[in-house]
């Protein structure tokens, strides 16, 4: 299940919860906010798993820009050497090697960056969720606690 449709689900549960008159606080259902709790720490793992795909994917990406690279490389290098013979041919070849190695060392890094760019901002939003979910877990729970803790001995007059 999509962290974020729980996060949204354990927000209607604390706006569907009765406040406790002149104070800040609300009475939740504790089966449905336990359950919710669960089933964020199923939702959370998953979605670590997801990032890790992610990064698993941008070194497949990288490994595949590399081996272009090493067959334009060859590719290149075999042009150049079979107009070897040929000096006015052979200099435009070897511009054209280096042009070509040159753009595919360029496209490699702008690879990267975008596959680099794309993960970080995974990541983030992925931390910016957790970090929300796990302060919404927080107040929940302290929000209970409060409720169980034992008022204060009211004094007399």
């Amino acid at each position: 299940m999509d962290i974020l449709h729980l996060i949204d689900r354990l927000e209607e549960l604390f706006n569907e919860s009765r406040p406790i008159p002149f104070t800040h606080n609300v009475i939740v259902d504790e089966d449905r906010m336990l359950d919710l709790i669960d089933q964020m720490r199923v939702a959370i793992p998953d979605e670590v798993k997801k990032a890790q795909q992610l990064l698993a994917q941008r070194d497949r990406i990288l490994a595949q820009a590399q081996e272009e690279v090493n067959r334009t490389l060859a590719l290149a290098r075999e042009k150049s050497d079979q107009l070897v013979e040929r000096d006015s041919i052979v200099e435009a070849a070897k511009i054209r090697s280096d042009q070509i190695i040159e753009q595919a060392q360029q496209d490699i890094l702008a690879m990267r960056r975008e596959a680099d760019v794309y993960v970080l901002e995974t990541l983030t939003r992925l931390e910016m969720e957790m970090d929300r979910s796990l302060t919404q877990i927080r107040n929940g729970i302290r929000l209970l606690q409060q409720e169980k803790a034992p008022s204060a001995p009211e004094t007399e007059e």
